[in-house]
């Protein structure tokens, strides 16, 4: 990943998901901040900007449709659900909210990584999990292996 890592909101009110999201998503190079619920969610969205959020639903108190709902009045950050509650109906009302994706719980880790690159790549963030070779500059090619100028015909 690039040295200007996407920064990740996780929100959700189990601390072992939290805790191992965290920990595999911050060694697959994101900078990652985390919530327990709507209101610490909301503190950490007032302060900082985010790449992306993933929210879980069924969190006590304001629940994530409810989080989300809210957030989309004033920024359009891409979003990803990630619930227990997988049925249709589920996964069409997360949507229909404004998430940009919904993965339900239990889910593989990879799953959840590769949708997140996808997401980045698509909405512009300057992420890719590739190594640029080369730097276009007008009619000049920098190659970055080689660390050579060279000049299209």
């Amino acid at each position: 990943m690039s040295e200007n890592k996407a920064h990740l909101l996780l929100v959700d009110d189990d601390v072992r998901i939290l805790s191992l999201l965290s920990a595999y998503l911050s060694q697959n190079d994101f900078l990652i901040s985390s919530a327990h619920n709507s209101t610490e969610a909301r503190c950490l969205l007032d302060y900082f900007e985010f790449d992306l959020l993933v929210i879980d639903i069924m969190m006590p108190g304001e629940n994530g449709l409810e989080l989300l709902e809210n957030i989309r009045k004033r920024t359009n950050v891409p979003a990803i659900f990630l619930s227990a509650k997988g049925e249709s109906k589920d996964k069409i009302s997360g949507l229909e909210i404004g998430a940009d994706d919904y993965l339900s719980k239990p889910f593989e880790p990879k799953e959840l990584l590769l949708r997140l690159e996808r997401l980045l790549i698509r909405n512009n963030k300057g992420y890719t999990n590739e190594t640029a070779k080369y730097i276009e500059i007008g009619n000049k090619v920098f190659d970055l292996q080689r660390l050579e100028l060279y000049q299209e015909n």
